[in-house]
């Protein structure tokens, strides 16, 4: 296991990708490769980032920056410059020649970030790691990040997840983050999956014949569309926590929630101690979204991280993305739903605390704009935001039901942020022989399971495996998992996952009567 816990993305904060239904998909034909002249991209050899918080991994790495055209469309336009660390391989006597490129979530997140979970996860053990931060992320050149979005999150905490005042705010930090980022002269536009596909210009400057990739997230989805335009020197392909480029859509995204959270509620039944203890908890949960969203609770809560009180406020809307973003664990919300129902809301309410604090620009809120906007968001509206709500939790309150989860005021913000619809581009099925590996976790409340399926019919030479009890990226958080996809770079046709045969989602934390 790692030795940080993985970050939960905090309620305010943007979604880590989609998991949805959308319009049926269309041929690979419809989306033209996007042109990539061996001139117009360079990779400058320099000194890693230096992170607040140090990374071993990154000392004795090679590190530079790759150069690139900003819009591909526009050659001489405008380049931009992209980090990039190649971390050697732990065995140092006969590394394999083919290395492993990592595609993080987000979009948006700080990818150099994610580097101890790779390493302890085993991805450098026999081979190169190479990580590079997405267009727009922390430490390129420019980098998208919107403290002015950080200071609204801050604040957040402390007004209703749906009020008005909250809208307000927020659309007021959108709209003054967008209008820093243009007058730098940035194109807002040319932040999305398609040119976020740098990641083919990074093999050829450096000189790889051939890679392995691995993405979680939105960076399944971004591996996806690198291997549907860009299939040339990929060896093999895994995807951890998959958003299927043909089904991500911002109003469906209440199918992945309502699975995940179903999955978690049905182990527990599963589990005698549990379903003794917490014999209801899907009526648990809808009475107290609908208690605390008619009557939200204000309170003064110290944030986990220590220091002064904050004001907080608890509603129907903040549980559900509470729980969304695994604050608290899967294993420990039964219990914190019970503390709730009995008048004890702490478990809650220092996780909403703990948004209070924030990382002030380092998430890369605008390249989460440009991505949802363009692609997610096209096509449908807040009343099918608002549909997908009710069919998922019939009887919940419509004023829960019509945020997308983790994306509150997405389509207002999209008004703001005015990027071109490239729905029909990105909503494409890849079809492909490359041999692949595709990792879901049953307790995964932001990319359901069962939409890992699609994108293995579509993978022939696929192998997909469902490890029970774990959530959002699971690799890092499964030895079983992470015997599987070292198995799977070795023998990619033929990995051998044995280990998830008999796996059960370890027990609930139960609390006294």
């Amino acid at each position: 296991m790692p030795k940080r816990s993985i970050p939960a993305v905090a309620a305010g904060a943007a979604l880590v990708c989609l998991a949805a239904f959308g319009p049926p998909p269309g041929s690979a034909a419809s989306a033209p490769a996007t042109p990539s002249p061996a001139s117009s991209s360079r990779f400058v050899p320099g000194p890693c980032p230096k992170p607040p918080e140090p990374i071993e991994a990154l000392s004795d790495a090679r590190c530079g920056l790759l150069e690139v055209p900003e819009n591909r469309s526009r050659p001489d336009g405008r380049t931009i410059k992209l980090a990039v660390a190649v971390i050697p391989a732990v065995t140092r006597a006969k590394p394999a020649q083919d290395p492993v490129v990592f595609m993080a979530g987000g979009p948006g997140a700080d990818t150099f970030d994610d580097i101890p979970f790779l390493v302890d996860s085993g991805l450098n053990k026999d081979r190169e790691l190479i990580v590079m931060a997405q267009r727009g992320n922390l430490y390129d050149q420019p980098n998208l990040a919107c403290p002015e979005i950080d200071g609204f999150n801050a604040r957040a905490v402390g007004l209703g997840y749906d009020a008005q005042q909250a809208e307000q705010l927020f659309l007021k930090a959108v709209k003054e983050c967008r209008g820093r980022l243009t007058a730098d002269g940035i194109d807002l536009s040319a932040y999305n999956t398609t040119e976020t596909a740098d990641f083919a210009d990074l093999r050829k400057a450096l000189d790889i014949p051939q890679w392995n990739v691995y993405g979680y997230s939105y960076g399944s989805n971004l591996g996806l569309t690198y291997l549907r335009l860009h299939p040339e020197g990929i060896r093999a392909v895994a995807f951890d926590s998959v958003a299927p480029s043909q089904f991500v859509t911002l109003p469906w995204t209440w199918g992945s929630t309502a699975e995940g959270i179903r999955n978690i509620f049905e182990a527990c039944a599963a589990q005698p101690a549990c379903k003794d203890r917490y014999p209801n908890l899907s009526r648990t949960l809808t009475q107290q979204v609908r208690k605390l969203e008619a009557q939200p609770l204000t309170l003064n809560v110290v944030p986990p991280s220590g220091g002064k009180p904050v004001k907080v406020v608890l509603d129907g809307g903040a549980l559900l993305n509470l729980i969304v973003a695994f604050t608290p664990r899967p294993k420990d919300i039964p219990a914190a739903l019970e503390e709730l129902a009995n008048g004890n809301p702490e478990r809650f309410a220092k996780a909403r605390a703990a948004g209070s604090v924030q990382k002030v620009g380092e998430f890369a809120h605008g390249l989460t704009n440009s991505v949802a906007c363009s692609e997610w968001a096209p096509g449908y509206s807040e009343s099918d935001v608002l549909k997908a709500g009710r069919k998922a939790y019939p009887g919940w309150p419509d004023t829960v039901l019509a945020q997308v989860p983790q994306l509150p005021f997405q389509y207002p913000a999209c008004g703001i942020w005015d990027v071109p619809d490239r729905a029909s581009v990105q909503r494409v099925a890849t079809v492909s022989s490359v041999p692949a590996l595709v990792v879901s976790g049953t307790f995964d409340v932001k990319t359901g399971a069962s939409w890992a399926k699609g994108v293995a019919r579509n993978l022939s030479r696929s192998t997909a495996i469902q490890v029970p009890g774990i959530g959002h990226w699971v690799v890092p958080q499964s030895p079983c998992a992470q015997s599987v996809l070292a198995s799977f770079l070795a023998r990619p046709t033929a990995p051998d996952t044995s280990c998830v045969d008999g796996l059960e989602p370890e027990p609930f934390t139960i609390i006294p009567k």
